[in-house]
């Protein structure tokens, strides 16, 4: 019954903590795209793809115990922490949860920024249209963040990445 719950715990564990509500949204997408066990359902939002589900199950999982949300006022924006509790670490022994590959796309994935991870997230969501059609529509949906080529061609060469190690 929770086994969703204890994936989420085990994702948050590997990365010792996730910073941002966002990168943790584009992570598990991102993650779920390269076809780690998440079963969240996302839809476009502003910032790329979304997950009410994972947001529900994360305040769940805080409430529980299981994970830890610290909150720092940035002044314009609140930032969240989130990690791992004593508590979320007995339920993961008792889970008894591993992926053998997910601590490799976890180390990978947390130590970008939010703003390459929207990308690559934004990219990966329109995985169904070709390159030149993806680039099209990052400039489209993403225009006012204004990525450049580069950072376009960063974006697929980590998902090339990705795909590859954890294949």
């Amino acid at each position: 019954m929770l086994e969703e719950h204890a994936k989420l715990v085990e994702f948050i564990h590997l990365a010792g903590e996730v910073s941002g509500r966002k990168k943790l949204q584009k992570m598990v997408y991102i993650a779920k795209k390269m076809k780690m066990p998440f079963h969240e359902k996302y839809e476009f939002h502003i910032y790329g793809p979304y997950s009410e589900e994972l947001t529900l199950r994360v305040e769940e999982l805080c409430g529980m115990g299981f994970l830890a949300e610290q909150l720092e006022d940035k002044g314009s924006y609140v930032k969240y922490t989130y990690a791992c509790t004593d508590e979320g670490q007995q339920f993961l022994t008792s889970m008894n949860r591993s992926h053998a590959k997910l601590s490799v796309c976890v180390d990978h994935l947390n130590e970008k920024s939010s703003r390459f991870l929207e990308l690559v997230s934004t990219l990966l969501y329109f995985d169904h249209l070709s390159r030149e059609q993806q680039i099209e529509k990052i400039h489209v949906v993403k225009g006012k963040l204004n990525f450049s080529e580069e950072e376009i061609t960063q974006a697929f060469t980590f998902i090339s990445e990705l795909e590859t190690c954890l294949n």
